[in-house]
C-alpha cells in the first residue's frame, strides 16, 4: 500500500482543475481540511495551454485568496469586445454598459499555476499522479475514494464529503447511479481549429466574427503571442493545414470593406476544440458533489467554463463551511439548486453566441438573413449590447 493509501480528510476532491484548487482554498481559509487526488503530474497540468478569459467575479474571489496578483499584473482588460459581420466591426463597450465591470484575459493554464503554487505554500496535500478509480459509500458518512498511487497501488482515501471535480471523462459523475442523474447534451456539428502564432497583436480586442466561411476568433495571449480560432469540421486533421493555408482561411473570414488585415507570424500550436453542451442534474448524491467539467460544459464561444468552476466552488465552499461549522445540511442540500442556475444561464448564453456567430451546413437562407438581423440588433441596441456585456463579463456569485 503507498504511502497515501491510509489517508483520512474531511474533503476528499478528485480533480486538480479550477474547480477542485479554488474549492480547497476555501475550505482552508475556514479551517477545513481536504486533499486533492490528481491524476496529472503537476507539469502536464501547467504546460497544458488552455484559453481564459476570467470575469470579474472570478478575478475578485482570486484577489480574496490572496492569488490574484499576477492576473491583474499580467491579464490584460477587457473593456469591451468586437461583433464583425458583413466586413465591418461593431465594438460592444463592457465597461460603460456595465457600470465598469470588466473581463480579464489570462489564460486558464496560468490560473492553474497560481492556485497550485498557493496551496501548496499553505501545505495543502496534492497527490499527483494518483488516478481515482471508484467512489464507494457516497449515501454513507465517510466515503471512500479508491485510488492507485504513484506506485501503482491500490490506495484509498476515506473522507466525510467527496467533490468530484475530475473532468467529463473522470469517475465522480458516474457514481451517481444511472437511474438518478438526467444528462442533457447538445453536440455542434464543428469544431474550433485553434492556433498559437508568434506576431504583433492585430486587435487590441477580441474579434468575434461571422462570415459565411464560417466563425472566427481573435484574441491576443501578449504583445508578442496571439491565440485565434476559426469554424472547421471537428474530424479534420489539424497537421494536414500549412501554415499558408491556415492564414489564407483566417485572412478570408477577417477580410472586409474596411481592409482589416491580421498580422501574420510563425504558427507554434495548433489544436482541434470539439463543441457541445452538457450538464448533469443533479449535481450531488448522498455525500458527493460534482463541479466544474464533472458536472457541465460549455461551448468556448461564452468564455464561460473557467468562470462556472470558480462559482461551483464557491457555493460548495458556503455549503460545505456551514456544514463542518455546526452540522447543518440545508447548504449542502441545496447545493445542486443554486449552483445550476448559474449553469443553465451560461448553457443560454454559450448556446446563443454559438448560434449566432457560427455557421450551420443545413441552414436556409432564412437562417442566415436571421442571423444577420440578431447581429444587428445586438450592435444596434444599447439594451441589447447591455444585455450581451452583462452577461459576458459575469455577475458576482451567488
Amino acid at each position: 500500500m503507498s504511502r497515501a493509501a491510509a489517508r483520512r480528510t474531511q474533503v476528499g476532491i478528485v480533480g486538480a482543475g479550477p474547480a477542485g484548487l479554488f474549492l480547497s482554498l476555501l475550505l482552508h481559509r475556514r479551517g477545513v481540511e481536504s486533499v486533492i487526488l490528481e491524476a496529472r503530474s503537476r507539469e502536464a497540468i501547467e504546460q497544458t495551454i488552455r484559453a481564459g478569459i476570467v470575469e470579474q467575479a472570478t478575478l475578485d474571489l482570486m484577489a480574496e485568496l490572496g492569488v490574484g496578483a499576477r492576473a491583474r499584473r499580467e491579464g490584460v482588460a477587457h473593456r469591451g469586445t468586437n461583433l464583425r459581420f458583413l466586413g465591418r466591426s461593431h465594438r460592444i463597450d463592457f465597461a460603460r454598459l456595465t457600470g465598469g465591470r470588466v473581463a480579464t484575459l489570462y489564460p486558464q493554464h496560468e490560473v492553474l499555476k497560481d492556485l497550485i503554487a498557493a496551496r501548496l505554500a499553505q501545505g495543502g496535500e496534492i497527490l499527483f499522479g494518483c488516478k481515482a478509480l471508484a467512489i464507494e459509500d457516497v449515501q454513507g458518512t465517510h466515503p471512500v475514494i479508491r485510488f492507485a498511487g504513484t506506485d501503482g497501488a491500490a490506495g484509498a482515501l476515506r473522507c466525510e464529503a467527496v467533490v468530484g471535480a475530475d473532468g467529463f471523462y473522470g469517475v465522480c459523475r458516474t457514481a451517481i447511479p444511472e437511474e438518478k442523474r438526467t444528462e442533457y447534451v447538445r453536440t455542434y456539428p464543428f469544431g474550433w481549429f485553434g492556433i498559437l502564432c508568434r506576431a504583433p497583436v492585430s486587435s487590441e480586442e477580441l474579434i468575434y466574427t461571422r462570415h459565411a466561411r464560417g466563425f472566427a476568433l481573435i484574441s491576443s495571449r501578449s504583445p508578442d503571442v496571439q491565440r485565434m480560432y476559426f469554424q472547421c469540421d471537428p474530424e479534420d486533421d489539424a497537421d494536414r493545414w500549412t501554415e499558408a493555408a491556415i492564414w489564407e482561411e483566417l485572412q478570408a473570414r477577417l477580410a472586409g470593406a474596411d481592409g482589416f488585415r491580421l498580422k501574420e507570424g510563425p504558427v507554434f500550436h495548433r489544436n482541434i476544440v470539439a463543441m457541445r453542451s452538457f450538464v448533469c442534474e443533479p449535481m450531488q448524491h448522498g455525500r458527493l458533489f460534482l463541479a466544474g467539467d464533472a458536472a457541465h460544459i460549455v461551448p468556448p464561444t461564452g468564455a464561460k467554463g473557467l468562470n462556472l468552476a470558480a462559482s461551483d466552488a464557491w457555493h460548495l465552499d458556503r455549503a460545505l463551511g456551514a456544514f463542518f461549522a455546526d452540522g447543518s445540511a440545508a447548504a449542502l442540500e441545496g447545493y445542486s439548486a443554486a449552483a445550476l442556475r448559474r449553469v443553465w444561464r451560461a448553457q443560454h448564453f454559450s448556446w446563443w453566441m454559438t448560434s449566432m456567430l457560427h455557421r450551420f451546413a443545413d441552414a436556409s437562407p432564412f437562417d442566415e438573413r436571421r442571423q444577420l438581423a440578431e447581429l444587428e440588433f445586438v450592435t444596434g441596441n444599447e439594451s441589447a449590447a447591455r444585455g450581451l456585456a452583462e452577461t459576458y463579463v459575469g455577475e458576482p456569485f451567488g
